[in-house]
């Protein structure tokens, strides 16, 4: 990797950081980046669900306290986060190359849908499913092809586990937060062990990469007080057209 492939690594993470500390989809930065080093798609994602999964983990471990209540429904959430998790990383696994390599734009566009339609998503899953009232099995149901997601791609997943949670759930945002980070993790750390077992997982560039993201998202904590979420929600949302229409042209025209 050379000096400018690792700056560019940086930058990525750096918005990456930025971006999930302050209101998510920091996939639409880091994926692309990797694709633009050069990195085979598969690859790519790999390393890319190794570079931003920290994110996820400083998320719970920050909010431990915040977690429901250690009975069997939450074991069985976490049941599905690494069932789900597994089964995506093997999907990817078996999935030929130039079958995902042509699913890129449509898997970039699938995640910055997600993102823009966040909150129009939770509010018709709500209103479908009765939000506020707990629905365990409907939810253990709901949130296993989510988690297959997770492992197979995994960027915008974490907008539909909140949602999930949120509809079948009377838990408070704060530990629908948690809740949500923490099978986001699980789903995608099972996902990674896959894919390293594998060599999958290209480390150079992941490790610089993961450099900026640290950095990233201790500056997003900071700017968090001091800049309006929906002005960033809006620029991911850019980016991730822009990079749609990138790859759309690159991969299908």
């Amino acid at each position: 990797m050379n000096f400018y492939t690792a700056i560019l690594m940086i930058c990525a993470g750096i918005l990456g950081g930025l971006a999930n500390s302050m209101a998510g989809g920091a996939s639409l930065f880091t994926f692309p980046a990797l694709l633009f080093a050069g990195l085979p798609p598969i690859v790519a994602n790999a390393s890319n669900a190794m570079a931003v999964t920290s994110s996820n983990g400083v998320g719970f471990l920050s909010d431990l306290q915040k977690l429901p209540h250690n009975d069997k429904a939450f074991r069985l959430t976490l049941l599905v986060a690494v069932i789900g998790g597994a089964l995506g990383a093997w999907l990817l696994l078996v999935t030929p190359e130039k079958t995902f390599t042509n699913s890129v734009p449509a898997l970039i566009g699938i995640a910055t849908l997600l993102f823009a339609f966040s909150k129009s998503i939770q509010k018709y899953l709500s209103g479908l499913l009765g939000g506020g009232s707990d629905h365990a099995k409907l939810r253990q149901v709901l949130l296993l092809p989510v988690a297959i997601y997770a492992g197979y791609f995994g960027a915008g997943a974490g907008v539909i586990i909140l949602s999930v949670l949120s509809a079948t759930s009377s838990l408070e945002l704060r530990t629908l937060n948690a809740l949500k980070n923490l099978f986001a993790f699980l789903a995608n750390a099972t996902a990674i062990f896959f894919f390293q077992w594998f060599g999958l997982i290209d480390w150079s560039h992941t490790l610089v990469m993961m450099i900026g993201t640290v950095i990233g998202g201790a500056l997003g904590i900071q700017l968090t007080k001091s800049i309006d979420p929906n002005i960033v929600r809006t620029l991911i949302i850019c980016a991730g057209v822009l990079m749609t229409g990138i790859y759309v042209y690159r991969y299908w025209l």
